[in-house]
């Protein structure tokens, strides 16, 4: 692959904002604030860059990122263990904002991940709103551990309290997510023929919805890659370790798994799948993955042919 062309790596902390070209040694640093993303745009349009590469910071890269792909700069989101391991691999084993900025620039002008359009500002908000749902049921669980451990009858309560709000907290926010799909006809519709389907409830829905864009667009094996339903390979002569799941959406892939458990025994389809691949021998965890992989190939269909669940899967391409 060619290396011609312009490539920069962009690393994102909370203040700062560290660039670096590929094939020069002056990495420079401007502030993260709006006065900052705007010096950014303009010094990048001047650059005229082949591919910008940023890193999932947890939320922190959404701003920078919404500001080049405003600008119709080639950008595109890396997963970080991607990045890192890249760079143990090329030698680079101290890590500091200015040397990541030049592992990012190094990465996109060798590896040139594909450009990729950002969710819109609807489906943005979907996911966010998503995250701090799954923040609540965490924070929630932490605390339920936590009263079940502590012998202090004033600090029971106090957890308590807080349980009872978080609860509550989470109940408005389920409302706020069902009411983010009534607004929007498409996801109205399609929310509708994914919950057609056993196993298949609000938050797995909401969540395709919101973190795979790409629901109906693919084919099954791509589809599978994308979410970590298909494991990889672990051998070398004639060793064979397990097959391992490695990289994708993990998010996805939770909420994926709770769904598939459900359809095991709801699902008629499913179940059959279940009970047949154990006849056989397969381990549980081997017999669910692959229940994951045929159900989220069935929601692929569906969402392509617009076609509710009926008695059976429709026509997989």
């Amino acid at each position: 692959m060619s290396t011609s062309g312009r490539f920069i790596g962009i690393d994102v902390s909370k203040t700062r904002l560290d660039l670096a070209v590929h094939g020069t040694e002056a990495p420079w640093q401007v502030a993260y604030d709006p006065a900052g993303l705007k010096q950014v745009v303009t010094q990048l349009r001047t650059l005229a860059p082949t591919l910008i590469v940023l890193e999932a910071t947890g939320g922190l890269e959404t701003r920078v990122a919404s500001a080049l792909a405003a600008a119709q700069l080639p950008m595109v989101v890396v997963n970080p263990r991607q990045v890192r391991a890249f760079a143990q691999a090329t030698g680079t084993l101290a890590k500091t904002d200015r040397l990541d900025a030049q592992v990012l620039a190094h990465f996109a002008a060798v590896m040139q991940p594909r450009p990729r359009p950002l969710p819109d500002a609807a489906t943005q908000q979907l996911s966010a709103v998503l995250t701090r749902r799954q923040q609540l049921v965490d924070m929630m669980t932490a605390e339920s551990n936590r009263l079940a451990s502590q012998s202090n009858s004033a600090l029971r309560k106090r957890v308590r309290v807080h349980i009872t709000w978080l609860t509550q907290e989470l109940g408005r926010t389920d409302k706020e997510l069902t009411q983010l799909i009534h607004q929007s006809p498409v996801w109205r519709v399609q929310d509708e023929l994914l919950q057609s389907a056993k196993g298949v409830g609000p938050i797995l829905s909401q969540t395709l919805l919101a973190e795979v864009p790409e629901l109906g667009q693919l084919n099954r094996k791509q589809m599978a890659a994308l979410i970590e339903g298909a494991p990889f390979n672990r051998a070398s002569g004639s060793q064979r370790g397990k097959r391992r799941i490695w990289g994708g959406r993990a998010r996805v892939r939770a909420v994926l798994y709770m769904g598939t458990l459900v359809a095991t025994r709801h699902n008629p389809v499913i179940k059959a799948f279940y009970e047949r691949l154990r006849a056989a021998g397969k381990e549980k965890k081997v017999a669910l993955t692959a229940c994951m992989r045929k159900l989220l190939t069935i929601l692929n269909a569906m969402i392509q042919h617009q076609t509710k669940w009926q008695d059976g899967p429709p026509a997989i391409s």
